[in-house]
C-alpha cells in the first residue's frame, strides 16, 4: 500500500493551530507530505502554487471563508477537497453543485476516520486516472451511454437530458454514470459509497442522498416525482429504463 501515500502532498487549512498540529502529526505518520495554511487567502495561493494532491479545508476561516476558498480553487484546478465543518447544516452547501467539494467530515472527528477518507479520496483519483487512460487506449470502447431521455458521454464528461446539456460536477457525473451503466438495477447507498467515493468502510449515507438530490435538481422536470433517477424506498437508487 506504500505507493498510495508516498510523496502525496496534503494541504491542511484551519485557523486552529492545535487541529493543524494533530493532522500534521497523524498524516505525517502515514507518509504524506503535509503543508499548512491558517487563513483562506493563503490557502488559495498555496493550492495554486504548490498543487497539492488533496486539501483538508475548514469552513470557518479568517480573510476568506472555506466555501469561497473551495470555489476559487475548483475553478482553477481539479483537486479533491475534503471539507471540515462543525455545522451539520452546512453539508448541503459543501456538496452543492456550485462548489464541487468532494467530501466532508464534521467536527469533532475521529483521526482514524479522517485518515481513511483521505486515503479513499486519493485512491479514487488514481482509479479515475487509470480508467481515463484505459478508455483512451481502447478504441473500440463506446463512450456514450443512452437510457431513455438520458445520454452520457464519458469522453467529454457530458450529460444530456432531452437533448439539453446539463452541467454536473465530476462526482455527480460519476454517480449518474455508475447507475446508467446498469439501468433498472437498484444500487444501494453503501455500494455507491464504495464504488463512486471509494470508501471501504461504512461512510455517511447522507453524502449519497445529498448528491442524488443535487443531480435531480438538474435533470428532473419535477423533483418530487423523479422519472429518471428513481428511489427504491429502503433500498437505494436506479435509473428508470422503462420509458
Amino acid at each position: 500500500m506504500e505507493e498510495e501515500k508516498d510523496f502525496k502532498t496534503i494541504l491542511i487549512v484551519d485557523d486552529e493551530e492545535p487541529i493543524r498540529n494533530i493532522l500534521i502529526h497523524n498524516l505525517g505518520k502515514e507518509g504524506y507530505n503535509v503543508i499548512e495554511a491558517s487563513d483562506g487567502l493563503t490557502a488559495v495561493d498555496m493550492a495554486l502554487e504548490q498543487k497539492p494532491d488533496l486539501i483538508l479545508l475548514d469552513i470557518m476561516l479568517p480573510k476568506l471563508d472555506g466555501l469561497s476558498v473551495c470555489k476559487r480553487i475548483k475553478n482553477s484546478m481539479n483537486v479533491p477537497i475534503l471539507m471540515l465543518t462543525a455545522k451539520d447544516g452546512e453539508i448541503d452547501k459543501i456538496l452543492g453543485l456550485e462548489l464541487g467539494a468532494d467530501d466532508y467530515i464534521t467536527k469533532p472527528f475521529s483521526v482514524r476516520e479522517l485518515v481513511a477518507r483521505v486515503k479513499a479520496n486519493l485512491r479514487k483519483v488514481e482509479v479515475n486516472t487509470n480508467v481515463v487512460e484505459s478508455e483512451k487506449n481502447d478504441e473500440k470502447k463506446d463512450a456514450k451511454i443512452v437510457v431513455g431521455e438520458l445520454e452520457l458521454d464519458s469522453e467529454k464528461f457530458e450529460v444530456k437530458v432531452r437533448g439539453e446539456v446539463i452541467d454536473l460536477t465530476l462526482r455527480e457525473f460519476e454517480v449518474l454514470k455508475f447507475l446508467a451503466t446498469q439501468p433498472g438495477q437498484v444500487v444501494t447507498r453503501e455500494t455507491l459509497l464504495e464504488k463512486v467515493w471509494g470508501y471501504e468502510y461504512y461512510g455517511d449515507i447522507r453524502t449519497v442522498d445529498v448528491t442524488v438530490r443535487r443531480i435531480r435538481e438538474k435533470i428532473e422536470k419535477d423533483t418530487s416525482t423523479p422519472q429518471i433517477l428513481v428511489t427504491k424506498r429502503g433500498v437505494g437508487y436506479y435509473i428508470d429504463d422503462s420509458k
